[in-house]
This record gives structure tokens, C-alpha cells and sequence, in this order.
């Protein structure tokens, strides 16, 4: 096989490394325009916040409402009818359209709240007193990758910043070892968009999440390779900062060459730091059967959210958990489907809200689960599968814990079918805005300014706190 970098190779590689732009997210601080510094320090919020750090875990694909989270007892009465045209008209897969669809799964009653999830979530709803569901959820677009854009940065085009990205430009990092925002991505594979999910569009790179692995080293070459004794490395990292030292004299007024050299002292400080976070060993056999690592179907998912909750107790700001490619996509075969799904993730979601609520962290650590959309109240048919359905923009279901928000309480509602959200209706836009409130952040005064234009997250459509869900 050639070794010869091609153009296309080059770039993809730059792409997908955690060097380069990853790199730069490690930083302690990066150069901005016009010669600012931005950096990760801790700013004060606009008011006193009920969070203090955020875990989103998004669920690929679009979980469907009807099945999870939003019982619809009529979809019995009309099971094996037509849909009507309205819905007809939404349906991406024009050739596939079948009848009305009711769940082949049983709903219970959670908690003293008595808040009803499906019975493929019997972990979750050990914690429903402690969660937020709403579920008068509705997006802007049917297809995934507008989708995942709109719900990661309130747009439905690419290139802008993540939610992440936002929230570590607003409030900074308590831990100047750790990167500030910090992704989870599933070794398996990779979402839709990939790293887009994550970036920081046009804000500085410094804000941009840092891919930490779950398996093997979290960060590669973060270690020197030479093995030497532990004062010798010291001595020559002493002597590197000589150099750069002598360099940055001979060379003053260039900022990205402070920036470089900051780069690689946090690298050197990152050493331990970073091990020390990700150390699952440290953890007891309780916690770690609690989350599921002694069980294949749940182990990747759950060290995932071990990691998370190891994160958010050093003070990293923002940690983000992606599942394999997008397995909520359940076009066909959902029964099987949302079978595999919710035995990989509701334990391990469950056990990461019961173990910062065992810490104290809950109260300070927003946590919230969503997909880019819900799913259609009529079956799919694909040739040679069994019924599935497509996906539902106009109403779908997300849940919330912790961080300041009302625990045993369902917010809003979609018509008797499940179809579209009717009572209490939030976009993605007012759950942007309450995420920020909820981290004491104003979102029309979260500011970027950019070509003469105040770039703001919520900055598309109007947007609303969602007070009902405030404790």
C-alpha cells in the first residue's frame, strides 16, 4: 500500500484527528480576531444558575414518542385505518405509507408521579420522580441531517456552533487540566454529520468539544512515547520552556505562537489529569454493575456514562454521549428494533442519574436525552421486513433531570394520535433558551459578534423560556 498523502487523504485525516483543530480545544487560551485572546477561564453567568454542567446524551436516529414516552390508547381504536392527509403529506417515503399503528408495548406507571414510559424502560422509570418529560417537542425539518444540525445549533444548515460550543464561549471551565467540552462518541461508529455535531463553527476553535476515546487511550500521543525516568522528562520540559521562552522574545507580537506553546503545557499538565478521570478501576463493583459494565449489552453505552459523570465531578462543563450511527432509526422491524435500543441505553441512563443524585451532583448537572425527531403514528412497509415507522418532525417526546428543572412532571401534549404537538408546544429553539436559562445565561444576551451582526443561538426564530418546567 502507497503512503503518498494525497490532498483528499490530508484532509481527511485532518478531519477525523484529535489534532489540529481538536488540538486547539485543549487550549488554556486561543487567539481570536483581531488579536483577542479568548480563553476557557471561568466568566460569571448573567444571573445565579441552577446548573453548573451539562450531560446531553443524543439519541441517533429519532426516538419514537408513540412507542417510549407518549401513550396513545385511540391509535388502538384506529388501528388498520388510513391515515389522513395531512399526516400523508409529511411522510417522507411516499411509497411506503401504511395504517395507523398502535404500540406493541405495554405503558406503565412511574414513580409517586405516576408519569407513564413504556414498559422497554423499566430503569428510567425508577427515576421518573426525578425527570422532566415534555412532550409537545416539535422540529423543522423531516430529514436527519437538518435535523441534527437544528438541534445541536438552531439551524438547519451546517457550520455553525454547537450547543457546547456556546455554553463553554458563555460560562468557561472550572478545571483549566480538562478540556471544557468533551464528546463520548460510540466506538462503533459515528453519527450523522459526524464531528459537525460538535464544532464550533464560526465561534473561536478554543470552544470547539474534544473527542475522549472509551476505549484505549481517551486522547493519542497525549503521552511521550520515549519511556524516560520521570526527572528527566522534567528536566527537558523545563528546558522547552526555556527555549520557547527565548523564541517568544526574538519574536514578539505573533499571539498563535503563545497560544502553540500554551497548547503544550496544558498537554503536559493533561497527562495525569486525564487518566486519572477516565479510570473506571476506581470505581466499586456496585457502580460499575449500577451502569452495566458486566454486561455486553449494556457495557459501551454505560462506560460512556460513567466516564460522563467522572467528568462533570472534575468540573468539566459540557459532555456529550452519542450512540452507534443512529439506531433509533426504526423504518422497519421496530418491535426488535427499539428492543436493542432500549436494553443498550436505559439502564445506563438510569444508573447516571441515580449515581450524581447519590453524589449531590444532580441538583448542579443538567442532564437531558433527545433525538432529532420522533416517529410517524402509522406503520412503514418495506418489502421482505416487518412494520416500522418514519419520521415525525411535528411532535416527539424528550426528557430532562437535575440542573434546576421540576422532577415527576410531564409538560404539553400532541393530538390523540401522537401526530403533532398541539398543548404547550416548545420548539428547539425555547429548549435552547431554557438549557441556557437554566445555566444562568440570558440567550438573547449570549452574544458572538460577526461581520457586524450579533450572532446569537436562539437568533432564527423567536424564542421562550419554558417556565412551566422550572423548579
Amino acid at each position: 500500500m502507497s503512503n503518498e498523502v494525497t490532498r483528499r487523504s490530508f484532509f481527511h485525516r485532518l478531519a477525523n484527528g484529535v489534532h489540529g483543530a481538536a488540538l486547539l480545544s485543549l487550549l488554556p487560551s486561543a487567539v481570536g480576531q483581531e488579536g483577542k485572546v479568548w480563553d476557557l477561564k471561568v466568566r460569571q453567568p448573567h444571573f445565579a444558575p441552577k446548573a453548573n454542567a451539562v450531560i446531553h446524551l443524543f439519541q441517533n436516529g429519532g426516538m419514537s414518542q408513540v412507542d417510549l414516552f407518549d401513550p396513545k390508547p385511540t391509535l388502538k381504536k384506529f388501528a388498520g385505518a388510513a391515515p389522513s392527509r395531512d399526516i400523508v403529506n409529511e411522510i417522507e417515503f411516499a411509497d411506503q405509507i401504511g395504517t395507523m399503528l398502535p404500540s406493541p408495548f405495554e405503558f406503565k406507571r412511574y414513580g409517586k408521579c405516576g408519569m407513564e414510559m413504556s414498559e422497554l424502560l423499566p430503569h428510567l422509570g425508577e427515576c421518573a420522580d426525578d425527570l422532566t418529560l415534555i412532550r409537545s417537542m416539535f422540529g423543522e425539518h423531516f430529514n436527519h441531517e437538518p435535523s441534527l444540525y437544528l438541534m445541536h445549533t438552531g439551524r438547519t444548515l451546517p457550520g455553525r456552533p454547537s450547543l457546547g460550543a456556546w455554553v463553554t464561549y458563555g460560562l468557561g471551565t472550572s478545571n483549566q487540566n480538562l478540556p471544557a467540552y468533551i464528546v463520548l462518541d460510540d466506538p462503533k461508529q459515528l453519527p450523522v454529520n459526524g464531528i459537525q455535531n460538535w464544532q464550533s463553527g464560526w465561534l473561536p476553535p478554543v470552544y470547539q468539544g474534544t473527542r475522549f476515546r472509551s476505549e484505549g487511550a481517551p486522547l493519542l500521543n497525549l503521552k511521550p512515547q520515549g519511556g524516560l525516568p520521570e526527572k528527566l522528562e522534567e528536566t527537558q520540559r523545563a528546558l522547552l520552556r526555556r527555549l520557547d521562552e527565548q523564541h517568544k522574545a526574538a519574536h514578539p507580537g505573533y499571539p498563535d505562537l503563545d497560544a502553540r506553546i500554551a497548547n503544550y503545557q496544558l498537554a503536559a499538565r493533561m497527562q495525569m489529569e486525564a487518566t486519572d478521570a477516565l479510570d473506571l478501576s476506581k470505581e466499586s463493583e456496585a457502580t460499575k454493575e449500577m451502569y452495566g459494565l458486566n454486561d455486553e449489552a449494556t457495557a459501551s453505552y454505560g462506560k460512556r456514562c460513567l466516564m460522563a459523570r467522572r467528568l462533570v465531578e472534575r468540573g468539566v462543563r459540557f459532555v456529550e454521549i452519542y450512540i452507534e450511527r443512529q439506531i433509533w432509526d426504526n423504518h422497519s422491524d421496530l418491535e426488535p428494533g427499539l428492543r436493542y435500543c432500549c436494553k443498550k441505553t436505559d439502564k445506563p441512563a438510569a444508573a447516571l442519574i441515580k449515581d450524581l443524585k447519590r453524589l449531590g451532583l444532580l441538583d448542579k448537572t443538567l442532564v437531558f436525552s433527545t433525538g432529532e425527531f420522533g416517529r410517524m403514528p402509522i406503520s412503514q412497509l418495506r418489502e421482505g421486513q416487518s412494520a416500522g415507522r418514519d419520521h415525525g418532525p411535528s411532535g416527539f417526546s424528550l426528557w430532562m433531570a437535575g440542573g434546576g428543572v421540576k422532577g415527576g412532571c410531564v409538560h404539553g401534549a400532541t393530538d390523540e394520535i401522537g401526530y403533532k404537538a398541539v398543548e404547550n408546544r416548545v420548539s428547539v429553539h425555547d429548549f435552547h433558551a431554557t438549557m441556557l436559562h437554566l445555566l444562568g445565561m440570558r440567550f438573547w444576551d449570549l452574544v458572538y459578534e460577526r461581520h457586524g451582526l450579533k450572532e446569537r443561538l436562539t437568533d432564527q426564530f423567536p424564542a421562550q423560556v419554558v417556565n412551566g418546567i422550572l423548579a
